[in-house]
């Protein structure tokens, strides 16, 4: 007689390994992201002519994703202010948000400096400004400059409503949703009834669109990776090696006091933040994109507990005003330049170089080579280091990227919390849930972008 005739259970019976590894492969976007970063990696180093081929594949991803975040924006920031109901309140977490960027900005250029003052990554190299070639660092930036402050406010106010989306103009689009939200307070909902209500599905549609594009970001992430080593290699690792692990290692003390700041402001431990988008995560890495990830990182903070306004203001506003990584990345590679051509700067060009930087690293978001741009600004204003010494960072200047960006990505996310906390727009015990790995479902219980109906959003803690 058979064990289920004689009533006894029988075991559910256990995947293979193979159909286990499949399974993950379908349903895990990290899995995914990863095994194409490792693929990417392997075609650069092994087919490094066919690896430049798929450039391709990076760009079209990145352009379908810049589609996405103006309107995307749009529509958070209206939704935000109109339920929050107090423009006032909105007014307030941008203020207390502009605030933060500028110390949060200020303290990793000072760390950056001290660092380089500390291990001298520069010295000994003993280069001649003369042997350099000054010309690639104009191809790299295209000729353009850096928008000085008063441009920089009067760019961002919109010429035409059209135009600002049209652009992909962030700070534009934030005023323009600023207006409508506004707007939309003062009229009340018994003037316009059907306005919010179609804003809000069209930001259900955007983020349905999101979840489609994402389903791309491993092929997106396999063709960034190849074209990156087969363009560069891994011999210039070897040439900048004390340069690179000091950025890194700066890096990662920013971080560490992100880390302690949020933890003594909202409670929430960063790394388990880290782990609920370590999606997002890898594929801002293997893109060097922070932009890439915008859509579905604004989702997993209000799904965090974050309230709409401060998540549709904070985090996009932070993209111009609050670039941490490149902070960093601007105060060592100036004096690394400074050092490497023998220019010993004083404790009061030191300073001027944070003055400098602190102006100049705010109108960088969007600009080609915005990085060499703000350093050949700061390289003038000493008048002590040659402009065309810039380009001694043009072989490393990719390899920053990764540092950049994920600096750049937490230094938003925890000004985000921060400035939510700060405002009381931050539901704590939801945040620690989620953080935490349980399952807390939202108002619409919206789905998570890319993420497999069978696999919980639980997981993703």
């Amino acid at each position: 007689m058979s064990p289920v005739a004689q009533g006894v259970p029988v075991p559910p019976s256990v995947p293979s390994l193979p159909r286990r590894v499949a399974h993950i492969l379908r349903t895990s976007l990290f899995t995914q992201v990863a095994v194409a970063l490792v693929l990417g990696i392997l075609v650069g180093k092994l087919w490094p002519g066919f690896a430049s081929d798929l450039q391709p594949l990076g760009d079209g991803f990145t352009r379908l994703i810049k589609t996405i975040i103006s309107p995307l924006v749009f529509c958070v920031v209206v939704v935000g202010i109109a339920k929050a109901g107090d423009l006032k309140a909105f007014g307030r977490i941008g203020l207390k948000a502009l605030i933060w960027f500028e110390v949060a900005s200020t303290l990793a250029l000072i760390i950056g400096l001290l660092a380089a003052n500390l291990v001298q990554p520069g010295s000994g190299m003993h280069v001649d400004p003369a042997t350099l070639n000054s010309a690639a660092v104009d191809a790299k930036t295209g000729g353009g400059h850096l928008p000085s402050t008063t441009e920089f406010i009067v760019n961002a106010l919109p010429t035409s409503f059209i135009g600002a989306f049209a652009e992909n103009s962030l700070l534009q689009v934030l005023i323009l949703a600023c207006l409508v939200g506004a707007a939309l307070l003062h009229l009340g909902h018994t003037k316009v009834p059907q306005v919010l209500p179609a804003i809000e599905q069209a930001q259900e549609i955007i983020f349905a669109v999101v979840g489609f594009v994402m389903r791309l970001a491993p092929i997106a992430v396999f063709g960034a990776m190849a074209v990156l080593i087969g363009q560069y290699g891994l011999g210039v690792i070897e040439t900048y090696a004390k340069l690179i692990i000091l950025c890194y290692a700066a890096a990662a003390l920013f971080i560490a006091l992100l880390a302690v700041a949020l933890k003594a402001l909202t409670g929430l431990s960063l790394w388990k933040f880290l782990r609920y988008i370590r999606e997002e995560m890898l594929l801002a890495l293997g893109t060097a994109s922070t932009e890439s990830v915008m859509p579905r990182v604004m989702q997993k903070l209000r799904r965090a507990g974050a309230r709409d306004d401060a998540v549709g203001l904070v985090l996009p506003t932070g993209y111009s005003f609050n670039l941490d990584g490149a902070s960093l990345y601007l105060s060592i590679g100036t004096l690394f330049i400074a050092q490497a051509v023998g220019v010993d700067l004083s404790l009061g060009q030191q300073i001027t170089v944070v003055l400098v930087l602190m102006l100049t690293s705010k109108g960088m978001a969007g600009i080609p080579g915005s990085a060499f741009l703000a350093l050949s600004a700061t390289a003038s204003s000493l008048g002590a280091i040659p402009a065309g010494a810039v380009a001694l960072l043009l072989g490393v200047d990719r390899i920053m990227d990764s540092m950049r960006v994920v600096t750049n990505l937490l230094g938003n996310c925890v000004a985000v919390f921060a400035v939510s906390r700060w405002e009381g727009a931050l539901d704590i015990d939801r945040a620690k849930k989620v953080l935490g790995g349980e399952s807390v479902p939202t108002e619409k219980d919206e789905p998570v972008p890319a993420e497999s109906p069978r696999e919980p959003v639980s997981e993703v803690g």
